[in-house]
């Protein structure tokens, strides 16, 4: 089983960006997290990270054929993308979207994800947990 594991805008920037939203760990310290997980379940899994929509976009198109599913933290883009929503729909890969904070419990701008659309489960507000939760949620789905 393989697994590709997005990250959005600023996700880079843990640690530094709203240590009160986001918490104090860095974002070398979330991929070894998700790496250490992936291990232990026996999971194979590439992280990518970035803050351009497209190149989101063609990493998502990229897994068609490489990956059994996606964890996606689209960050910013979960609010605004149906480019992200279209190209998860497109490869019809099972999808998990993820949040380190509970978007429900921001700002009302934040309440609506287009990604989440496509996906079979959404994870918000548990930290780095919430990447194991929405790993297994995967690992389950597939498994069956």
């Amino acid at each position: 089983m393989k697994l590709f594991v997005l990250n959005g805008p600023n996700l880079n920037m843990l640690g530094i960006r709203e240590p009160g939203i986001y918490g104090k760990q860095d974002f070398n310290a979330l991929i070894a997290y998700i790496h250490e997980v992936c291990q232990r379940e026996g999971i194979e899994v590439e992280c990518f990270q970035s803050n351009h929509e497209g190149v989101l976009v063609d990493i998502i198109q990229s897994a068609y054929g490489k990956a059994d599913g996606i964890v996606i933290n689209p960050a910013a883009y979960t609010h605004t993308s149906v480019a992200i929503l279209d190209a998860l729909k497109a490869v019809a890969l099972p999808a998990v979207e993820v949040h380190l904070s509970d978007i429900k419990e921001r700002e009302s701008f934040r309440h609506i994800s287009y990604p989440a659309m496509a996906c079979i489960a959404q994870v918000k507000g548990k930290g780095f947990y919430g990447y194991e939760e929405a790993i297994l949620l995967l690992k389950e789905h597939l498994s069956k």
